[in-house]
């Protein structure tokens, strides 16, 4: 099973809160079959020990180093909001969830950091219209 699928995508995701995108970035995950239902609640505790917004309208909700055990597999969910929402008083309007097995979580980070690293490329990824068009954007990172 690819880290990232169609499926993992949500285009124009509609959410008013930091906590609903964390929920949904880790439902995504949980309802592909990536992680058990008790990793949300992991990302929600990651989230109280340090913010997972990275800049550039980003931001990368995961589990903390104890979530591990509730990862079957390495994934991601891509949400592409529909509005900016407020991150901890920063605009986010691209949500990426990260389910990593063992250490892999962190090359996914700086892969999708590397990517991310421009505004001008997050701001095109959040006009796109397929899944496909996301997939292709994010190809780098996931092989």
């Amino acid at each position: 099973m690819s880290i990232l699928k169609a499926e993992n995508i949500k285009i124009g995701a509609s959410v008013g809160s930091k906590e609903e995108a964390i929920k949904l970035a880790g439902q995504v995950l949980a309802d592909q079959g990536y992680v058990n239902e008790q990793y949300i609640d992991k990302m929600f505790a990651r989230e109280e020990l340090t913010s997972t917004y990275m800049g550039n309208l980003l931001a990368i909700p995961h589990g903390t180093e104890d979530a591990r055990e509730d990862v079957k597999q390495s994934g991601l969910s891509i949400l592409l909001l529909d509005h900016e929402i407020d991150w901890n008083g920063n605009p986010v309007q691209l949500v990426i969830g990260i389910a990593g097995k063992g250490d892999e979580h962190l090359e996914i980070l700086s892969k999708i950091a590397i990517a991310c690293s421009e505004e001008d490329n997050v701001r095109a990824l959040l006009q796109v219209k397929t899944a496909e068009d996301v997939l292709d954007f994010f190809s780098g990172v996931t092989e």
